[in-house]
Parts: structure tokens; C-alpha cells; sequence
């Protein structure tokens, strides 16, 4: 939206920013893993009380972290806007941006908690809902904002942050509408859920954190590959912050197949049906491969176009036809590791997730984008196959962990159910 009512100044603003508050979201989603999966695994196994003590003690960690996290990252502020070598031109613009999206971090992990709960619980229609009541009034608010008001990187950014408030408003309503006389899947919150144990969010942070480190490093090395389109100017740091825009967009099946999977693998494997467990893995990859299948052939054929959408300005659309044109085959490589880090982290091996995405950031995506910026400094489009080249690195290395730890994922077991296992 910014794209069609201001220059490229705004269009980078934006882009830079949204990517910082992007990489924020995914860390908050990846840590809200934790309660997904342990959800999942205490629901397969009917433990409805630790599910209760689960969901109370995830809304006190995350109220509290949030508090912290906005402070430490309005503290940061012009630190984070130096790190990123934003344009001179988008200076201001990235500050008023971050300012105000920092300030609504708190809503945000809100509505990322809620959602969250609602998958592990089995429930992924409800967050689908909050989503859509939070785009229709952030498209309404842009149009206002920055069409209207002409408010530019400050409009979009309070579109965002008031829609996600009013998404977490909704969100409680409609809780409050379901759960009215009666309990919410047999699950009754009592006051001491909410009080910190230590083993409950032990078993949360051991999921958590890995995936949302896993998450924080795939982010960072877009951040990096930010920075180094930045130092090449302000039209191809609009160029490649609109492609990131639309990769994001495009990548929000396979992230949603991840939470599915890890949501719905994590039940079985409370129940003991670890081959329903496993051929949820296979669904999600057959889904997200041919979705991405059919993103990569679109971006083919019409890569210039779709940037089009986002800006006026002719470079700025031309250099992000090349970019996307060879990013867009991750579409495809990325959904595979997705849904096999879901599977991995309902199994409690998070760490497998964590490791295979850290090689793959520092060994190919930000070396591959940083040499292809050197010796092709007139295009994008060799920039662009770092992240798929990285994408397929994970997709092998989870092949090769998911076939050398098939035991623990009972390939070799009877299939007959087994016992549903203890929650850890």
C-alpha cells in the first residue's frame, strides 16, 4: 500500500521495518512452540489439568516478556536503525515506523499466545478468524492512513498496530462467547494455573527456544541480506524489501503447515499413534510443495508485475523482477524443512530444527547473497538463489536426521497404537 501513494523513501522505510518487526513475530511464535506442543501431548494423553496449568503458566510468561521486550527494544531503537544501514533518505520514516510497532509488541504477543493455544487445543479455524478481522481493518486502515491522511511509514504502522489490537479484542470476545457456561475442551482455568511452576516452563522454554532461535537466525540472515541491499542504494533496498514482503506472504502456507504439523503430530504422539503422526508430516509436505510449485511458476512468469502492485517507479520494480524471479523457488525447498522442524519439535526435538536452519544461514544464505552482490553487482537475480540454495541444505540434512532417528519416531515399531506416553 505504501508503494502506490509515496517514493521509495517510504517504500524502504517500510520494508526495513517490517522485516525487524517480522523477525520479533516468528521469534514469539517459535517460543510459543513450546505451549503448542505440549498442549498437543497432554490433550492426546487426557491430561486436561497440566493442559490448564500449561495455558496459564504461557499467558504469565509471555505478559511479562512482553513488557520487557518492548523497553529493551525502545531502548535500542537507533541502534537497531544504524546496524541495518538504512538509506539516509529513510532515516526518519524507519524510526517512526519502529517506534510505533514497538510500542504494540504487547498485542502482538497477545494475539501470537492466543493463537497458539488455540492450534495445540486442535483448534486452527479460530486464529484464522482473528487473522481476518485483522486484515480486513489493516487494508481499511491503510487506505485512510496512507492514501487518506497521508501519513506514510507512521500510517502503516499504526494500521498494524491497531488492527492487531483489535484482532486480540476479538480474539477475547470470542473466547469469552465459546466458553460461557461451559469449559473449553474439558479444560477449566483456575487461578493457580497462572502461577509460575518451574517444570511447566522448563518443558515450555525446552521446545520453545530452539525453534525461536532456529527462527530469530533464518530472520537475521534476511536482515543481513538487507543490509547489504541497502549499501547498493535506496531502489534496491525498495526492491528487495517489496520481494521479501511477498515471500513472506507467499510463505504463510508452509508456516502454517509447521504449526499444524507440530500441533497435530504432538497429539498423536500423546496418544501413541506415531504412524498417524508421521503421515501428517507427509500431507503437509505434498500441500506445501505443490502450493510452492505453483508460486514458482507465477513468479516466473509474471515477476515484474507482482512488484508492480507494491511501487510506481520503474527501477524499483524492474530490479524486483529479478529478485523474485530466483527467490521464488523457495517457495518450494522451504515448505520441505518447514513441516519436517514442525514434526521434529512435536517429538521434543526442537534442537534438530535449531541446528539444521543455523548451518544453513551461516554456511549458505548470507556468504551466498554476500558474494553474488560482489560479483554480480548489476543484478539481483544471482542474490536472490541464496535462499533456496540454503532452503535445500535443510531440506537434506532433516531427511538425514529424520531416517537416523526413526526409532524415535517409530518406524520400526508395530503399528499397533501403543501406550500414550507421560508428557514431559
Amino acid at each position: 500500500m505504501t508503494g502506490q501513494f509515496n517514493g521509495a523513501a517510504a517504500i524502504s522505510a517500510v520494508s526495513i521495518g517490517s522485516q525487524v518487526m517480522h523477525m520479533l513475530t516468528v521469534m514469539i511464535v517459535g517460543l510459543a512452540m513450546g505451549a503448542t506442543v505440549g498442549l498437543g501431548v497432554a490433550i492426546g494423553s487426557r491430561q486436561t489439568g497440566r493442559a490448564s496449568t500449561i495455558i496459564g503458566n504461557t499467558i504469565t510468561l509471555f505478559a511479562a516478556g512482553a513488557v520487557l521486550l518492548v523497553a529493551a527494544l525502545l531502548f535500542f531503537r537507533d541502534g537497531i536503525i544504524s546496524v541495518m544501514s538504512v538509506p539516509q533518505e529513510a532515516v526518519s520514516q524507519t524510526r517512526e515506523y519502529l517506534t510505533i510497532c514497538f510500542a504494540g509488541i504487547p498485542f502482538i504477543t497477545a494475539y501470537n499466545v492466543i493463537s497458539c493455544v488455540y492450534r495445540g487445543m486442535g483448534d486452527s479455524r479460530s486464529p484464522m478468524y482473528f487473522v481476518g478481522v485483522a486484515c480486513v481493518l489493516n487494508i481499511a486502515l491503510d487506505f485512510l492512513l496512507i492514501g487518506g491522511l497521508g501519513m506514510q511509514a507512521a500510517g502503516a504502522a499504526y494500521g498494524t498496530v491497531i488492527s492487531q489490537a483489535a484482532s486480540v479484542v476479538f480474539a477475547l470476545l470470542y473466547l469469552k462467547k465459546k466458553s460461557a457456561g461451559t469449559s473449553r475442551g474439558g479444560i477449566r482455568m483456575k487461578r493457580e494455573d497462572f502461577r509460575p511452576q518451574r517444570e511447566v516452563l522448563s518443558d515450555l522454554l525446552k521446545v520453545g527456544v530452539p525453534v525461536a532461535c532456529q527462527d530469530g537466525f533464518i530472520q537475521i540472515s534476511f536482515l543481513v541480506i538487507t543490509m547489504i541491499a541497502n549499501r547498493r542504494g535506496v531502489d534496491v533496498a525498495a526492491a528487495v524489501g517489496i520481494v521479501e514482503k511477498i515471500i513472506s506472504f507467499l510463505f504463510l502456507v508452509p508456516s502454517a503447515m509447521l504449526s499444524s504439523v507440530s500441533a497435530i503430530a504432538a497429539q498423536n504422539r500423546g496418544a501413541g499413534l506415531h504412524d498417524r503422526a508421521r503421515k501428517t508430516l507427509y500431507c503437509a509436505m505434498a500441500v506445501t510443495v505443490s502450493f510452492g510449485f505453483l508460486c514458482f511458476v507465477t513468479c516466473q512468469i509474471l515477476p515484474e508485475q507482482f512488484v508492480h502492485l507494491f511501487t510506481k517507479e520503474e527501477t524499483v520494480y524492474v530490479l524486483g523482477g529479478q529478485y523474485l524471479r530466483s527467490y521464488s523457488f523457495d517457495c518450494m525447498m522451504a515448505g520441505i524443512h518447514f513441516c519436517f522442524s514442525g514434526f521434529f519439535c512435536a517429538y521434543g526435538l526442537s534442537g534438530f530444527s535449531f541446528a539444521h536452519n543455523l548451518i544453513s544461514v551461516l554456511c549458505v544464505r548470507i556468504p551466498g547473497a554476500y558474494l553474488a552482490t560482489v560479483l554480480f553487482p548489476d543484478t539481483l537475480f544471482p542474490m536472490g538463489l541464496a535462499a533456496p540454495a540454503g532452503s535445500t541444505l535443510s531440506a537434506v540434512i532433516c531427511v538425514i536426521l529424520f531416517l537416523a532417528f526413526r526409532e524415535k519416531f517409530g518406524l520400526q515399531r508395530n503399528r499397533k497404537p501403543a501406550r500414550p506416553e507421560n508428557s514431559e
